[in-house]
């Protein structure tokens, strides 16, 4: 387990020189991206090429957070209805940072800065915007009303984002199908319209007898979860690229499922057990605080997979956690709430620190800066490409039913236009190294 001021480096020199070695990987074939390359070429034309492109997702990252909790401020149990205008801001955070994330790889390229760096920076987003966008779905449709579902849909996003993660790290090769994170990001765009327009109690009304509109969604969701495991899991129990079937690092396929049940696990068992209702109560706050977790487990795996290196299994996120875990076991000697806030505000302080680091110490390896750029259109190409779209994730394979529930999709993030924006020049890289 990592240091717990991060005073250590986090990567080791080998597993720095591997993820300059690191080559992207994906397959898709999305049906909306085609549709959008003409938007997002359009938009990254007219960005100033000063603008760095981890600069732009970080901006959408905090966009989307931002409208988020402004709803979340509204309705922090998720059953009372949110005013319609802050439904409707959310669909617009949403599509601010759908549009921003998927320019800045074509942003790299017209400014030369293209690095591993840009790659494992969108999929940390990603893992973050995952937690939000789920939760916002969720209290747009009143899903606070129905605990139970709130949970699962939210832990489905979050699960099925893993997962997509999980079968990269044993095949090495992102796969995103018709209907992915596009799809399902535009989906709950509609969702917060729709609540804009007829209010959130439109997902109350009945259809079909007793059947409510908002149960469609979780039927969606529960359909293509399923499909999206059997999916990712025909891949992961197909065997690795690694020695004997093994995953890219050479450990076992099986092993990225501990890390992930051990954030969904005591999530399920704190929620059912607590005799404050923690969960029903400040549903949230509780997503929130686990979301957090889940997002840095979710950055290990990520790292794991560019690195080839092992897992880690415990982490210091897990503290806040454990802390309602064992104070339960000892009959609530603290309030549930204060331990809940501890672990909100441990679990993101921890994940900003721990992705500060390692940001800082890759920038520091292959001499380049995170949010800047150096010469701002130095012997940059000034076009964009019009390669075949690839997706951005945010969310997963699951998509546009997954989303409808907020199960936002279990994918990882790629650039629109054909890669990530991480091809950047390695061998540049090692004359540096060299000349050091």
């Amino acid at each position: 387990m990592s240091s717990i001021t991060y005073k250590e480096r986090v990567l080791s020199a080998q597993q720095l020189k591997r993820l300059s070695e690191h080559k992207y990987s994906c397959t898709s074939s999305s049906l909306l991206d085609p549709w959008l390359q003409p938007w997002w070429n359009w938009l990254v034309s007219m960005t100033p090429l000063w603008l760095a492109p981890n600069l732009i997702t970080i901006i959408g990252l905090i966009v989307n957070i931002v409208t988020t909790l402004i709803l979340v401020s509204y309705s922090p149990d998720g059953k009372s209805a949110p005013p319609g205008w802050a439904s409707l801001l959310c669909a617009f955070g949403l599509f601010v940072y759908q549009s921003l994330d998927s320019i800045d790889g074509k942003q790299a390229r017209r400014t030369n800065t293209s690095s591993p760096l840009g790659e494992l920076f969108d999929h940390g987003c990603d893992s973050i915007s995952t937690v939000f966008v789920a939760l916002s779905a969720c209290i747009s449709c009143q899903l606070g009303q129905y605990p139970n579902w709130l949970f699962f849909q939210c832990f489905c996003a979050i699960g099925l984002f893993y997962c997509a993660h999980w079968q990269t790290y044993v095949s090495g090769t992102l796969r995103f199908g018709k209907i992915d994170v596009t799809e399902a990001q535009f989906t709950i765009m509609a969702i917060h319209i729709i609540s804009a327009v007829f209010g959130a109690d439109v997902w109350q009304a009945r259809m079909f007898g007793n059947f409510q509109l908002w149960s469609t969604l979780s039927l969606m969701t529960l359909v293509c979860g399923i499909w999206s495991l059997w999916f990712i899991f025909s891949v992961i129990l197909a065997g690795g690229v690694g020695k004997n079937g093994s995953t890219v690092a050479g450990t076992s396929v099986l092993s990225p499922s501990i890390p992930l049940t051990m954030v969904i696990l005591p999530a399920l068992i704190i929620a059912q057990k607590s005799p404050q209702n923690i969960f029903t109560e400040h549903s949230a706050l509780y997503i929130l605080a686990f979301g957090m977790v889940a997002a840095k487990v979710t950055n290990k795996l990520v790292i794991a997979h560019m690195t080839k290196a092992e897992m880690e299994y415990l982490d210091w996120s897990q503290l806040g956690p454990a802390l309602l875990f064992f104070n339960q076991y000892f009959n609530c000697v603290l309030p549930e709430i204060w331990l809940l806030w501890f672990s909100l505000f441990w679990g993101t302080q921890d994940l900003i620190r721990y992705c500060s680091k390692v940001c800082l110490e890759i920038c520091s390896h292959l001499h380049i800066n995170l949010f800047t750029i150096p010469y701002p259109g130095k012997n940059a190409p000034q076009t964009v490409s019009q390669g075949t779209s690839a997706p951005t994730t945010s969310m997963s394979m699951s998509a546009t039913a997954a989303a409808g529930g907020a199960s936002a999709s279990a994918a990882a993030t790629h650039d629109k236009n054909g890669g990530t924006h991480h091809r950047k020049t390695t061998r540049q890289a090692s004359k540096k190294q060299q000349q050091h």
